[in-house]
């Protein structure tokens, strides 16, 4: 048995299933790139029986994509199997995934049917499935939730018939990890010729336990994670791409390894969460803004001392540039002398002793301590620093007329000016800036948020700006929230241009 474990992505399947998540062919075609280079093996790329439109993005992913298998979802019925062949046409690897329920909630419920009949449906459908392609995957729907004894003989039949992978999916996200990782066990202790297939997992969330069952499926024997990128996908959503490869990757006394480019993770990450259109959740492991933030003093003291103290991952690892200190009431003199380090001011004991003390005062009354709060108790003043600083800004916007933006920059002492249009206010403004401020540069994320709730609030907001393949971070705050935008931008900005 193989310790290579394949990553079958079904970001555009599974997790296009997500309301409000569906993309077009052109958007699908970039994410199949995407994950093409970050080196997933098989690529779910749709069911195409459902849509004109799901049948027309398998073909085209098929066409656009090189090295990874390309598999389409069908249920155990003929004519979905020939749709999905015919989609696959243009593939250089091309993959059937059919299947049908196994659990007695599905036999009974869904199928109005037996378990007999339904064995006998499972092998029929890979058999005729085998007429078209020689990488048939089945899926016992619902397998969390099907007696081990009963599913081991539904494994059996396909495998017999020809399967070459056989997909074990939690689709309730019923099970504990204890539980599906003997059903794994049980499996392969139990069905003849299963080594000389690969058996896959395919966890769902809705317990938060896709993660750990997925692991512990691993463990047991399989070697094929079905998941999706930020964990994306029905109801609680699926497994987590990123979190299952870097779980393995930080135990290597596994032995078990992925072909996936982690440095990668991050920016795939960023590209599916925009086109989605499906935020991150900032404490979201892996991926997430504050999965390498650290506010706890004492933690802050031990990262900085040495990383490993309080990261098992190092951020330049998955694509993220570095940890972040966030000053709060919590920090300690360490994670200050560090911020003021980083931004060019060195204090002396007593010097940093008594901007500390200032610093705990601020701390108690704001949520966050920024750069300018920091160089202000230090005695120095961060606009004088920065290189690019926003004079004025005005725009003009409303409904049915186009919204227009004027900037006034200072850069380096020096005076300039630019007008523009666009598609809002905020894009107004910026399309302003870049004309004056002349880099390439693509807004990865922007976030909005209120502090105290209220429509006279003052508004914070996060920005992540792309240049020469890094990310850089820009925030600002103001009650006019078009003005934080233009100030988080330029905040980013200031972070890559000298």
């Amino acid at each position: 048995m193989s310790d290579r474990l394949f990553i079958f992505d079904t970001t555009l399947r599974d997790g296009e299933q997500v309301p409000g998540c569906q993309l077009n062919t052109v958007e699908k075609i970039e994410v199949a790139k995407a994950l093409e280079e970050l080196g997933v093996d098989v690529i779910e790329a749709g069911f195409p029986v459902s849509s004109p439109g799901d049948f027309n993005s398998v073909v085209e992913i098929s066409k656009a994509v090189t090295w990874p298998t390309i598999c389409a979802l069908t249920r155990a019925v003929e004519n979905d199997i020939r749709v999905a062949a015919d989609a696959l046409k243009y593939a250089k690897r091309g993959r059937i995934h059919t299947g049908i329920g196994t659990s007695d909630y599905h036999i009974k419920y869904k199928f109005n049917s037996n378990r007999e009949d339904i064995l006998e449906r499972a092998r029929a459908c890979v058999a005729y499935a085998k007429r078209y392609v020689e990488d048939v995957q089945f899926y016992a729907e619902d397998a969390g939730r099907t007696e081990n004894e009963y599913l081991a003989r539904v494994v059996q039949a396909v495998v017999d018939a020809g399967a070459t992978v056989i997909n074990i999916p939690d689709t309730t996200g019923y099970c504990m990890p204890w539980e599906f990782g003997e059903k794994i066990k049980y499996l392969m202790e139990n069905v003849n010729g299963i080594h000389k297939v690969t058996i896959a997992t395919h966890c769902h969330n809705d317990l938060g336990m896709a993660t750990a069952n997925t692991v512990a499926g691993i463990v047991n024997g399989a070697r094929q994670a079905e998941v999706t990128i930020n964990g994306i996908g029905e109801r609680a959503g699926n497994t987590s791409l990123e979190e299952v490869v870097m779980a393995f990757r930080s135990h290597k006394e596994l032995g078990i390894d992925s072909n996936i480019n982690a440095t990668k993770i991050y920016g795939v990450s960023r590209l599916v969460s925009s086109l989605m259109n499906m935020p991150v959740q900032p404490n979201k492991a892996i991926v997430g803004r504050n999965a390498f933030a650290h506010s706890s003093g004492i933690h802050q003291d031990g990262v900085l001392k040495k990383r490993e103290s309080y990261e098992i991952i190092d951020p330049k690892d998955v694509g993220v540039d570095e940890n972040s200190i966030v000053l709060t009431a919590r920090s300690g003199r360490a994670a200050l002398k560090h911020r003021l380090h980083v931004l060019g001011v060195d204090l002396d004991k007593e010097h940093l002793d008594k901007a500390y003390e200032s610093f705990l005062k601020l701390a108690d009354r704001k949520k966050e301590i920024n750069d300018d709060d920091v160089l202000m108790l230090a005695g120095e003043h961060r606009k004088a620093k920065r290189r690019i600083t926003l004079d004025f800004l005005q725009v003009t916007s409303g409904v049915g007329i186009k919204s227009v933006a004027s900037v006034g920059i200072d850069i380096a002492g020096e005076k300039f000016e630019a007008c523009s249009s666009g598609n809002g206010p905020v894009d107004a403004a910026l399309t302003a800036i870049k004309q004056i401020v002349r880099r390439t540069t693509t807004v990865k994320e922007f976030l909005i948020q209120a502090i105290n709730k209220g429509s006279n609030d003052v508004g914070k907001v996060h920005m992540t700006v792309e240049h020469d393949g890094n990310h850089y971070y820009g925030f600002s705050a103001n009650t006019d929230i078009i003005a934080a935008s233009a100030e988080a931008y330029i905040d980013a900005i200031n972070k890559f241009v000298k």
